[in-house]
């Protein structure tokens, strides 16, 4: 007797079969995705140092030339010794795919130096959180007019004051070239308004005065690559606003432009050795600055150490950044950086005595790395606070650094 096989069972073969041929035949096609990817990353630090002068409290874990005291004193007695992990870092990047074999990739990090409100804390804050796909970056990472490759191979957090550092939210688009780089980009507007003396003609009102971001800022960078190493020329274009809260119109109002050109290289050297160059100059651009300076500032006719009522009008301060460093690789993991930095800026006549003016900065090194996730070392560094009436400062200091690098890969 011959069994005969499940009606069911059999016509869905025969749908099975047909499905095959189908795709054997190339009828119908999937969407093939690759593999995403993540690592997992990060290192711990531990920061030892000894200060020889005095700094702002909240700022005694860097060395940044704006918070050093000046005069001499008004922070307390010179010499601290401080020891930090804010440098330490955790983060996230990778890739997901998308259709058509393209891929989306990311990067989340974060590290423990407190800022803003939270100045003077360990606590989480946010470097980078972005995604990238055919060129489009949204999010926040480093802006798009600086250049973070020129920064020097040093163990200070803050770093060099002469030069464009920060990470701003954004939306940037890079031009697909095969060598050189062109890109355009949106961020985040934050306007720092000095009112000066302007306070002392009507307190009350100029408590009230604040910055009025009605567009965003505008940045443009075009970066050459090159066997010598490369060159970089970035600029911005802001609009700097400001308004009064609780005021018939919210006048007093207005707004200033701002302006900046960023000129950065990387030259090789003899080895690895590599020399970092930048000069900025701008108006208005002090909120982009790694230290120093204010985006907006009063002039006015002076009498007596006083503005006069009815003079005072907003400038774009005119702001100049330089930073010099080398680079040099010495055998067995030994490294040395050494180099000079400035910020300096343009005073107006309504400014008050101890407005900011230039800060100096300038470091040595001598780092270890006996294996590709330890560094150790030590630097020196030295500072110099200049305000507006001639007040000055210094501070001097010494940091030991061991970092651990991790990855999971």
């Amino acid at each position: 007797m011959q069994l005969q096989p499940n009606a069911r069972h059999g016509r869905s073969s025969r749908i099975g079969a047909a499905l095959a041929t189908l795709v054997a035949g190339s009828a119908l096609t999937l969407p093939v995705l690759a593999a995403p990817s993540m690592e997992i990353y990060g290192f711990a630090q531990a920061d030892y140092i000894q200060d020889f002068n005095r700094v702002n409290p909240d700022w005694v874990s860097t060395l940044r030339p704006s918070k050093i005291a000046a005069p001499a004193g008004i922070y307390g007695s010179d010499g601290q010794a401080i020891i930090s992990v804010k440098q330490s870092r955790f983060g996230v990047k990778g890739t997901a795919p998308v259709e058509g074999g393209e891929e989306i990739t990311y990067k989340f990090d974060f590290d423990l130096y407190g800022v803003g409100s939270n100045a003077g804390q360990t606590t989480f804050r946010l470097q980078n959180m972005y995604g990238e796909w055919r060129g489009l970056l949204v999010g926040q990472t480093d802006t798009n007019w600086m250049d973070a490759s020129i920064f020097p191979n040093t163990i200070d957090y803050w770093g060099p004051s002469g030069m464009v550092y920060i990470r701003t939210p954004q939306l940037r688009w890079t031009v697909p070239t095969s060598m050189d780089k062109f890109s355009i980009a949106i961020e985040s507007p934050n306007t720092d308004i000095d009112l000066g003396q302007a306070r002392e003609i009507d307190p009350g009102l100029a408590a009230n005065i604040q910055s009025d971001n009605k567009m965003p800022d505008f940045t443009a960078r075009y970066r050459a690559e090159r066997g010598w190493g490369h060159v970089q020329l970035a600029g911005i274009l802001r609009y700097l606003g400001w308004d009064t809260a609780n005021t018939a119109g919210n006048n007093p109002s207005g707004h200033v432009t701002g302006w900046g050109l960023n000129l950065t290289s990387n030259i090789k050297s003899v080895g690895d050795d590599m020399i970092h160059l930048g000069v900025v100059y701008g108006n208005g651009i002090a909120s982009y600055m790694n230290d120093g300076g204010v985006d907006i500032a009063p002039q006015c006719q002076v009498v007596g150490n006083s503005c006069v009522a009815g003079t005072v009008k907003a400038i774009a301060v005119p702001l100049l950044g330089i930073t010099a460093y080398y680079d040099h690789y010495w055998q067995d993991g030994f490294s040395t950086a050494f180099g000079y930095s400035e910020t300096r800026i343009d005073n107006q006549s309504g400014q008050q005595g101890g407005a900011f003016h230039s800060g100096q900065y300038a470091s040595v090194n001598l780092l270890w790395k006996p294996a590709k996730s330890i560094m150790m070392g030590a630097e020196g560094l030295w500072g110099r606070l200049t305000n507006n009436d001639g007040q000055w400062g210094k501070d001097a200091r010494i940091q030991f650094s061991v970092q651990y690098k991790f990855s999971s890969k």
